[in-house]
């Protein structure tokens, strides 16, 4: 047996809250044998959700909060204000060290607000930012930062890269991670100035292998393991992908129903399609981590399924193992990657 892992599930957060929620953690619990979940959240649906499964009840909590923080409220107020919301209570759990990690599909302000306000940053980070596995052509890359930080400051932008590079090495595997700044075209010269001020400074990095600039449409054939951008151009991304992804499904189906004879192209490559069709799921990755913060907060889509809460609880695990956060704050205190 290896260590137990505490996850705290926000199971009121999201458009399938709580039993899309409450489905894909305990899907998760099968599997992670040193997994102990913690759900957050109101009593009577949150309980009535659980009796509808058979779990290892040995390895489940509760924590009971009646409040409930929506999509449309001020971030910051509302985590001041809502003390017994799942949010909040979820989060301090992992703040006072009751847990390893939280989870969340809820309002991303609040999960932002509150990942600093209540979980707080490691010591020498400047601004967590959140950080989603993208799929590509060649596996995965991370995009870094997709909402958190819409006015960063190239100093903020270095330690994305920074930050990114030890995620990419210690729990996405990959040896020595391409870190590359998403920009308008390969030329050093092009760029905003928030862009041209970081490629120097990306340059001088020693402790990770920054391999330039990175177009939006090299984006998807894995040109850089790590994609290093502030929140406003990492969100459009990231929104821009989602829908293009679903728009080609939706189409290809479309095609392939169309008629008699593309129904009977389409029983001969199911299998085929299927399997790619998958590769390109970004649910398969879970969710989008703050990187830098005290504890590892995790935010989901609001629209997740329990495939999605299923793969984020495996990945805190994955990020638990490999005490990531250590790693961090190693790597901030001695100026250099890890």
């Amino acid at each position: 047996m290896g260590k137990k892992v505490r996850v705290v599930v926000d199971a009121m957060g999201g458009d399938n809250a709580p039993g899309e929620i409450v489905k894909g953690a305990l899907e998760a619990l099968k599997i992670q044998k040193d997994l102990i979940l913690v759900f957050a959240g109101q009593r009577r649906p949150l309980e009535a959700e659980l009796k509808k499964y058979d779990y290892d009840n040995r390895r489940v909590e509760t924590l009971f909060a009646e409040e409930v923080i929506e999509m449309a409220e001020p971030p910051v107020a509302a985590i001041r204000k809502k003390k017994d919301s799942s949010i909040v209570a979820g989060m301090n759990m992992v703040k006072k060290g009751g847990a390893d990690a939280f989870i969340s599909a809820g309002s991303t302000g609040a999960v932002l607000a509150g990942g600093q306000l209540i979980v707080g940053r490691l010591k020498g980070v400047e601004r967590p930012p959140l950080a989603p596995l993208i799929p590509t052509a060649g596996g995965a890359s991370l995009l870094i930062d997709c909402g958190a930080n819409v006015d960063a400051r190239s100093s903020q932008l270095v330690q994305f890269a920074r930050m990114g590079a030890t995620y990419m090495k210690y729990v996405a595997g990959v040896k020595n991670p391409k870190v590359g700044l998403v920009n308008i075209g390969a030329e050093e010269e092009k760029g905003n100035a928030l862009v041209k001020e970081t490629m120097p400074l990306l340059k001088a990095c020693g402790d990770i292998h920054f391999i330039g600039s990175v177009e939006a449409r090299d984006i998807p054939y894995g040109a850089a393991d790590v994609l290093v951008c502030e929140a406003f151009v990492g969100n459009v991304i990231l929104k821009m992908y989602e829908g293009t992804s679903s728009m080609l499904l939706r189409e290809v189906k479309r095609t392939l129903m169309s008629s008699t004879r593309t129904k009977m192209g389409a029983l001969l490559i199911k299998p085929a399609l299927k399997k790619t069709l998958k590769s390109f799921d970004a649910s398969q990755y879970g969710g989008a981590p703050m990187l830098g913060l005290k504890g590892l907060v995790v935010k989901m889509h609001g629209s997740s399924k329990a495939v999605e809460v299923k793969n984020s609880i495996i990945q805190c695990m994955d990020f638990s193992r490999q005490d990531l956060n250590e790693k961090i704050s190693r790597q901030f205190m001695a100026g250099t990657a890890e």
